[in-house]
């Protein structure tokens, strides 16, 4: 069957938040099983592992990742971290290959909407926004996945050609991937974020223990300390349009994790909140989309 899109004037974004993707992944769920179907997605972080399960139209991955395998070892193991390869094992994406969260490839590559993956150059601090016609094979994504979700002090920066590239949340809009959805024409907006609607992420300011943290990358630091400038400011932007009408904002109600949450119990809570919530906002999702 060919797969199509019904929805080709709105960008869909897709907010980090490390297991905070939980909330995330409730809506995408929500989505693929309404029929949603929109055509082009930017995703960071978090963002970008729910991304390639809505492009690959596999909700019941997402549970997988920020649920059932919220616990595991394999996944995040502590050794990992003190032997360079991060809080998340930076070996996880051999699980897409293996069978434990088997990806879709096909579908992803055969789906016709558009996306766009963001991560940090380590030495520039500059953004790079990767496409689907940039992806050469699964590997080639799940490398650059993985890129955009390895933020500094947790995880260790990931090759990409000959650029080392970090979490895609420390570059433009602070982890809310909307300025590369404006840059790429689209004023109509469905954003999905991971924290309460009257959250303000607090200044960082800088210490002898994030100069010490920081050491080998003066960029990396810089990107770190006035990300919540930038975070603060989408959020913002995200909320004039709102107002406009030109923006749908999914905010969870309740929550209940954090970026590094390990407890499968609260992991699940967070999801069922999440597709509960989602589920009752149907409705206004298809009226906002054209699809009521």
């Amino acid at each position: 069957m060919e797969l199509t899109s019904n929805v080709t004037d709105t960008a869909l974004i897709l907010e980090g938040g490390g297991m905070r993707g939980a909330y995330t992944a409730a809506v995408v769920e929500t989505m693929v099983s309404e029929g949603i179907f929109i055509d082009y997605v930017s995703g960071v972080s978090s963002g970008s592992t729910n991304l390639l399960n809505y492009i690959s139209r596999d909700p019941a991955r997402g549970r997988k990742m920020f649920v059932d395998l919220a616990g595991d070892r394999t996944f995040a193991p502590w050794k990992s971290w003190i032997r360079g390869k991060g809080l998340v094992n930076s070996d996880f994406d051999s699980y897409d290959a293996d069978g434990i969260l088997p990806f879709d490839f096909d579908t992803f590559m055969a789906n016709p909407a558009k996306m766009r993956i963001g991560a940090v150059d380590v030495a520039t601090g500059e953004t790079v926004w990767w496409a689907k016609d940039g992806i050469s094979d699964m590997h080639d994504l799940m490398q650059k996945k993985m890129a955009s979700s390895s933020p500094p002090i947790y995880m260790p920066p990931v090759q990409i050609g000959d650029r080392l590239m970090m979490d895609g949340s420390l570059g433009e809009g602070g982890g809310i991937p909307l300025p590369i959805a404006r840059k790429d024409g689209y004023d109509k907006i469905f954003a999905v974020l991971t924290q309460e609607r009257g959250y303000v992420k607090r200044a960082e300011k800088s210490n002898p223990l994030v100069k010490l943290l920081f050491r080998k990358s003066p960029v990396a630091e810089a990107a770190f300390l006035h990300r919540p400038e930038k975070y603060n400011a989408t959020r913002e932007e995200l909320v004039e349009l709102e107002r406009a009408g030109k923006a749908y904002l999914f905010f969870p109600e309740h929550i209940g994790v954090t970026t590094l949450s390990r407890d499968i119990k609260q992991q699940r809570i967070a999801y069922d909140s999440a597709l509960e919530q989602a589920r009752r906002e149907i409705p206004r999702w298809k009226e906002f989309l054209g699809l009521a």
